[in-house]
């Protein structure tokens, strides 16, 4: 409203009345759409935080909810609950399949997994299993008997972090699996009620980098010849240097993988919000990656990779536009 009366102070001719009319109509035209993420710290907590202010400028308002669980914003998408928001592949899975953590909604999640469409790949978080030095543990096998944290409850990380730990040599069952939000688990951690923290965190986390300050950590990795991830597990293979961290004690480099998410939308979005979501994605890649080293993952990483959904039309027109060739299993 200030802009508007500063504007109106004096008279204005035609051209003003023309710039005064374009802008009002772009202000009413704006289309505000919810969409939910991880934590603010984190690569899926930044992306659309940066990638905000050039949706806005196509007429997108994007009202964030951030320290989400994923699996749930799955769900509210696919009832027309919420518009959009950054979804592990794995969770969608589960989702088409009524397993994990939908088995107990299986048929209503079976019926309503059509309600949901992509717009493209986002590279994840680097899975840190650390691990203090006081307690020990140097490989994942030493693990045995111990302590590990998996994620939250009825998170599509539980399963990720169980084949991560196995590739490592750390086989289901044989170590006490502990479940817990997201927010709590460094406190719990610190608390000492883990022996190993497995958490998604961005390579260089400022909140890995404090735990050192206070106690020697390990950072347990995996061999070179489990690098690979299982297929559709929604991670890539990815390297943490040594010493990384404040007290992390890795002399040689650990292998772990990253996740992979999708931006996910509603299927009755329409083509035209979910094409500017997608375009301005395109467009801006680029300079995302080189405004945070956290987000330099984002050039690394293919538009479609770890996608096991089909595209929305709007976001086909995008890729199309672009030049870029869309796998035919992803074309609606």
């Amino acid at each position: 409203m200030y802009t508007f009366k500063r504007f109106f102070r004096k008279p204005i001719g035609i051209i003003g009345l023309v710039c005064a009319s374009a802008f009002v109509t772009t202000v009413s035209q704006a289309q505000t759409i919810g969409m939910e993420s991880a934590s603010e710290n984190s690569v899926l907590g930044m992306l659309p935080q940066a990638m905000a202010p050039y949706w806005a400028k196509s007429g997108i308002n994007i009202q964030l909810a951030l320290n989400q669980t994923l699996t749930k914003s799955l769900l509210k998408i696919a009832l027309g609950k919420l518009d959009s928001a950054v979804v592990p592949p794995l969770a969608y899975e589960d989702f088409q399949k009524g397993t994990g953590p939908y088995a107990k909604i299986a048929a209503k999640t079976k019926s309503i997994a059509g309600n949901v469409r992509a717009l493209f790949a986002i590279p994840g978080s680097y899975y840190h299993a650390i691990t203090s030095v006081k307690s020990g543990i140097k490989s994942w096998p030493e693990a045995k008997g111990k302590r590990v944290y998996i994620g939250p409850p009825a998170g599509a990380a539980n399963q990720q972090i169980i084949a991560l730990a196995k590739a490592g040599g750390l086989m289901p069952g044989s170590y006490d699996a502990i479940k817990a939000p997201w927010g709590a688990a460094t406190q719990s951690y610190q608390d000492g009620q883990f022996d190993v923290y497995v958490g998604t965190f961005s390579l260089g986390s400022q909140a890995v980098a404090e735990l050192g300050l206070t106690n020697k950590f390990r950072l347990l990795g995996i061999p070179k010849s489990k690098m690979n991830p299982p297929e559709g597990a929604g991670m890539q293979p990815a390297v943490i240097p040594p010493h990384t961290y404040p007290g992390q004690v890795n002399e040689k480099k650990v292998i772990t993988w990253q996740t992979l998410m999708m931006m996910v939308v509603k299927k009755s979005m329409s083509d035209e919000v979910a094409y500017k979501l997608t375009k301005d994605y395109i467009e801006h890649r680029k300079a995302l990656a080189k405004s945070n080293v956290m987000l330099r993952d984002l050039l690394t990483t293919n538009y479609f990779s770890g996608v096991n959904m089909t595209l929305h039309p709007g976001a086909v027109r995008a890729y199309k536009e672009a030049g870029i060739k869309i796998p035919a299993k992803l074309l609606p």
